[in-house]
């Protein structure tokens, strides 16, 4: 089943891959906030779909009020940042940023969830962000709102993964699913009134698009998680640079650097580092990264799987 798993999440980062080519192309046309409404009323049907087969018995009452609120808020602008990267940035570049989301969810588990992480995991941690310096090159010339909003990207992500991981097993899947949908809707639909630019129906289609493949990469990565082992699947992240290498080359013409590809290698070294201890020596307390199942990004996916990954652990 691994052999299957590995093949599903592949499929699966290779149509986020795509995804996220179609938002680089609408970024040059349309504000990050407005394809980020799109995206998110969009998925909403999809997403309905999976509200209403919710037998947990209850109300929409969240147990921890301020967790979800604060993971709601994380789980829009995690996607909204990277939208804004992807305009701004080569794809590989925002990939090799974004690929800290591991080392982050890693330190955060420490305060929030009471982790105890070793010195070697640790150790990683600073390699890998040292890693995300090469990438961004603080001082550089070329440094920007960009590889910032990148970096929130894997903030929020990290954030919004581990609050998960605190209340998951507390909290009907309706409600974890809800609230950040409402509130990207909402909150997006808002600020159209300053960046709202009428779309064509082509660039609607393919906004439909971004939703659609959002959402059925995110379920190829749930079934994945479901009949594999975690430590087979989560490394096919890292496929996604290759998508951006080549993609990125042949769609727009972007050949990265050699400081953004040494970056990437350092933080997806660092990256693979905290997996194999996690899969080789971590209990079910402390394996943060290997327990988060999530891509993180599309605007359904994130709700999606980070709400449903829970029902498949063990």
């Amino acid at each position: 089943m691994n052999l299957q798993a590995t093949f599903l999440a592949l499929l699966a980062f290779a149509l986020f891959s795509t995804h996220d080519v179609a938002i680089k192309y609408l970024g040059t046309i349309y504000s990050p906030l407005q394809i980020m409404f799109f995206a998110s009323l969009l998925s909403f049907p999809l997403i309905t779909i999976l509200l209403v087969r919710d037998p947990t018995p209850g109300n929409l009452r969240p147990v921890h009020p301020w967790w979800v609120a604060l993971r709601s808020v994380c789980v829009v602008v995690a996607p909204t940042s990277a939208f804004f990267a992807f305009t701004l940035l080569p794809l590989a570049q925002v990939y090799a940023i974004i690929f800290a989301t591991p080392l982050l969810i890693t330190l955060l588990s420490i305060p929030i969830l009471g982790e105890k992480v070793g010195i070697w995991r640790l150790l990683a941690v600073v390699f890998g962000l040292i890693g995300v310096l090469v990438v961004v090159r603080p001082g550089a010339s070329d440094f920007g709102l960009g590889h910032g909003a990148a970096f929130l990207t894997a903030c929020a992500g990290a954030l919004q993964s581990v609050i998960v991981r605190k209340i998951g097993r507390k909290e009907r899947r309706v409600v974890l699913m809800l609230y950040p949908l409402l509130v990207s809707v909402g909150v997006m639909g808002l600020v159209q009134v300053f960046v709202y630019v009428p779309v064509s129906l082509p660039d609607l289609g393919a906004l439909a698009f971004v939703a659609l493949f959002g959402f059925t990469a995110t379920f190829l990565l749930v079934r994945a998680y479901t009949i594999g082992e975690a430590a087979m699947v989560a490394p096919m992240q890292y496929s996604q640079i290759l998508w951006a290498l080549g993609l990125g080359y042949v769609l727009f013409g972007e050949i990265p650097d050699g400081a953004t590809l040494l970056g990437a290698v350092i933080i997806m070294a660092s990256g693979l580092f905290i997996i194999a201890r996690e899969a080789v020596g971590g209990t079910s307390r402390q394996t943060p990264v290997l327990r988060t199942r999530s891509r993180g990004l599309s605007p359904g996916g994130l709700r999606v799987s980070q709400a449903m990954h829970r029902q498949a652990d063990p």
